[in-house]
């Protein structure tokens, strides 16, 4: 590709990608389809970000962004935002996308002007996305609609960015427009007529042309990793300046963090001699108070006895890369679902698991039994929270989540090795923790949750 082309920062292109995922640059968040300078690539990363409150009284809020990030030919994850890539050309694109929406009071406070006022929650947006670009010019537009029937709202975005570039280094100023609807803004801003006393008096928020101004950075400090910085302003419409809710029309943001690009190993997803990794699991809830630092030192490894419930599930899995730097290190991307069996506790529900796992085999006696420790970090996004995790809460006043971040540890041997035959030598058995948490309350992504649930299993794992 020629280097004009790339609209935004030179390779590794996820890492590129990680600055304009961050909600602070949420009117540039769809621009991440035309970064790319390869596709079949992954990453993580995380972004300490700070903004001021829209509210009154609120304090300026310091936030974790995890950055989990996947570009392939058709699909895509940058963070908060998942979709498919209807068409794709060097010029122009048009992407199909869901979205969670970084809004919503404070959880961690309440400001005296919100209390007693219904939470405003999150929500989760559907939406279209066209871009263009030329040489370091890039154009973008998004429509979107809220699909969780949260605020029913819509809105219209688009943004115009330009990037200077260096070896090592890329700078990109951002502006953007975004016209929100009434329903929209009515939801964040509004006051019902029982909702309103002396300090907020009933309000209905209009639709508003909100314009944003930012700067984004990137500079690769080794071979995978870079440093991601931004800093941005947005002058609200009056339909949110004159809320009684509102601080005042203006709004800024800040953002530090790194990010690490998987996708250049010499294994990847896509070549056709890749092996697919398929792992079949079942377990059950670990016990109070056996959380997961616990049950891998082996401190605690006792299930549930009171009120049990039950997983199974089927995660498939590419490798992205092999003998990471020449060590035994190779690291496996991986999707599947997963089965909640709540013993009539509550329905029964379906879990999605994305992550990337790093395995370690490097052992002395691997060369006869060859054995695997891994770790995987990823999202996990449920159908209906588990009951292990809805009962855990309600006892420490905490609230829940659909989607929290997913880790999962495990300890594995070739079956092939024990039994002596060579043909199962890529067949696994193991045990590992299937644990779902909110990365201790810091991330508004996931739903500010201080908690989670474990579940211990074992599980077959074979390459094809």
């Amino acid at each position: 590709m020629n280097p004009v082309l790339r609209p935004c920062f030179l390779r590794p292109g996820l890492l590129a990608a990680a600055i304009c995922a961050s909600p602070l640059a949420a009117a540039q968040n769809a621009t991440l389809g035309s970064l790319l300078e390869e596709p079949q690539s992954a990453g993580l990363g995380g972004l300490m970000r700070i903004e001021a409150s829209p509210y009154k009284g609120a304090d300026d809020r310091v936030d974790l962004l995890p950055l989990y990030l996947y570009e392939g030919d058709r699909f895509f994850l940058r963070s908060n935002t998942a979709g498919i890539k209807l068409t794709q050309r060097e010029d122009q694109g048009i992407e199909l996308f869901v979205e969670r929406r970084l809004e919503g009071y404070p959880e961690d406070e309440t400001p005296l002007i919100l209390e007693g006022l219904r939470t405003r929650n999150s929500e989760a947006d559907l939406g279209v996305r066209v871009y263009w670009k030329r040489d370091a010019h890039l154009l973008d537009l998004t429509v979107r609609q809220d699909v969780s029937r949260t605020s029913k709202g819509s809105e219209v975005r688009s943004s115009y960015g330009y990037t200077w570039r260096g070896e090592r280094w890329a700078l990109q100023p951002m502006l953007s427009l975004q016209w929100r609807s009434a329903r929209l803004n009515d939801y964040y801003f509004g006051v019902e007529q029982d909702e309103a006393d002396e300090l907020r008096p009933a309000y209905a928020a209009g639709s508003g042309l909100d314009v944003t101004a930012g700067l984004y950075g990137r500079r690769r400090v080794l071979q995978n990793w870079s440093v991601l910085g931004g800093a941005y302003l947005t002058r609200h419409a009056s339909a949110i300046g004159n809320s009684p809710l509102a601080r005042d029309d203006l709004q800024w943001g800040a953002m530090l963090g790194a990010a690490y690009d998987f996708g250049n190993g010499n294994v990847a997803w896509n070549k056709p001699q890749t092996p697919t990794w398929v792992k079949v699991f079942y377990g059950r809830d670990s016990a109070e108070g056996c959380h997961m630092v616990k049950i891998m030192t082996l401190s605690c490894t006792r299930l549930n006895s009171d009120d049990p419930t039950d997983i199974w599930g089927v995660h498939i899995g590419r490798p992205f890369v092999s003998r990471l730097n020449g060590w035994s290190l190779d690291l496996v991307g991986y999707v599947g679902i997963l089965r909640h069996e709540e013993r009539g506790i509550q329905p029964d529900a379906w879990q999605i698991d994305a992550y990337m796992k790093a395995f370690y085999y490097g052992f002395p006696w691997s060369h006869r039994v060859n054995t695997r420790i891994g770790f995987g970090f990823g999202l996990s996004y449920a159908e209906r929270v588990p009951h292990t995790e809805v009962q855990s809460q309600a006892r420490r006043e905490r609230n829940t989540s659909k989607l929290l971040n997913y880790l999962d540890p495990s300890l594995d041997v070739s079956v092939g090795d024990i039994i002596g035959n060579p043909r199962l030598h890529d067949l696994y058995f193991g045990v590992g923790i299937s644990h779902r948490s909110g990365i201790f309350g810091s991330a508004r992504m996931l739903g500010t949750v201080d908690g989670g649930s474990n579940y211990i299993y074992a599980y077959l794992e074979g390459a094809f």
